[in-house]
C-alpha cells in the first residue's frame, strides 16, 4: 500500500476533498486524523477510517497545536499534512466586507500556514514528509466578485514554493493542488445559487459551469483525492514547489476562440 506506516493529518475533513482524501489514505495504510471546525461529520469520517477527529479552527494557533498533539499521541507523528479547509466569501474588493476578506484568508492562507508550521518539525524529525496544500484555479485566473478567495488561493501557492524551497533541504516536500469545479457542498452551494439565478437545477449549472471544460463535467472529490494521493506518495518523491492542476483540461482552452468550429466540434 502507498501509504503504510505513514501518519496523515487532513484539514477540512469532515467533507468534500478533505473527507474524500481521509478515506483514500486509509485505504492506502496510512493512520490518519481529520481537523475542521464541526465535530460530527469529522466523526463520521474518522469511524469510517479508524482515524481520529480533532474539532477546531486551523486558523487557532491553539486548535492547531491540539491537532498536531493528538496525532503526535496516537499515532506517533505526522509524514503527511493536506490542507484542504476552504472558504468563499463572495464580493470584488470595493463590495467585500473587511471582516470577510480577513475571514477568507484566516481560513484559506493563515490555517495552511499555521498547520505547516506546526508539523514540519515532526516530518523533520521523522526523516521528512509531504505537505499538500490545495488551492484552486483561482489562483491562476480570476472570478467574478471573488476577489479573497482568488488572492487567497494564489497566496497558497506561493506558500507552497516557500516551504520547498525553505525545508526541501531537510526531505520536507511541499506541493499545491488546483482544482477547477468539484462537486462538494461549498460547489453545491454556488450552483445552486447559479441555478437560482438562471431557473435551472443544480446538475444543470455544473454542466453550464464546466461547459467549455474539455471533458464537459466537473471532478468528483475521490479524484482529487487521487491527486493528493499521488503527492503524499512515494510516487512523486522528486516533486516539490510546484502546482498540480487538476481541472478536466479547463486551463488548455483558449476562451476567446471557443465560439469557432474546429474538426466538426464546436466548442
Amino acid at each position: 500500500m502507498r501509504l503504510d506506516g505513514k501518519v496523515a493529518l487532513v484539514t477540512g475533513g469532515g467533507s468534500g476533498i478533505g473527507a474524500a482524501t481521509a478515506r483514500r489514505f486509509a485505504a492506502e495504510g496510512a493512520q490518519v486524523v481529520v481537523t475542521g471546525r464541526r465535530l460530527e461529520p469529522l466523526r463520521a469520517v474518522a469511524q469510517d477510517v479508524g482515524g481520529v477527529a480533532v474539532a477546531g479552527d486551523t486558523a487557532d494557533p491553539a486548535a492547531v497545536e491540539r491537532a498536531l498533539a493528538t496525532a503526535v499521541d496516537r499515532f506517533g507523528g505526522v509524514d503527511v499534512l493536506v490542507a484542504a479547509a476552504g472558504i468563499s466569501p463572495a464580493g470584488g474588493i470595493v463590495d467585500i466586507p473587511v471582516e470577510d476578506w480577513r475571514r477568507a484568508f484566516a481560513t484559506n492562507l493563515d490555517g495552511p500556514m499555521l498547520m505547516a508550521r506546526a508539523v514540519i518539525p515532526q516530518m523533520i524529525e521523522r526523516g521528512g514528509g509531504s505537505i499538500v496544500l490545495v488551492s484552486s484555479t483561482a489562483a491562476l485566473a480570476a472570478a467574478p466578485a471573488s476577489a479573497a478567495y482568488d488572492v487567497s488561493k494564489a497566496a497558497v501557492v506561493a506558500l507552497a514554493r516557500a516551504i520547498a524551497v525553505d525545508y526541501g533541504p531537510h526531505g520536507v516536500r511541499a506541493n499545491a493542488v488546483l482544482p477547477g469545479w468539484v462537486r462538494t457542498p461549498m460547489a453545491d452551494r454556488s450552483m445552486d445559487a447559479m441555478g437560482a439565478n438562471k431557473g435551472v437545477s443544480r446538475d444543470d449549472a455544473y454542466a453550464l459551469a464546466t461547459s467549455q471544460v474539455p471533458l464537459r463535467r466537473p471532478a468528483t472529490a475521490e479524484e482529487l483525492a487521487d491527486c493528493c494521493l499521488f503527492l503524499a506518495s512515494h510516487e512523486s518523491r522528486y516533486v516539490s514547489g510546484t502546482s498540480l492542476v487538476a481541472d478536466g483540461g479547463g486551463f488548455a482552452v483558449e476562451l476567446t476562440s471557443t465560439e469557432f468550429t474546429m474538426g466538426g466540434q464546436s466548442y
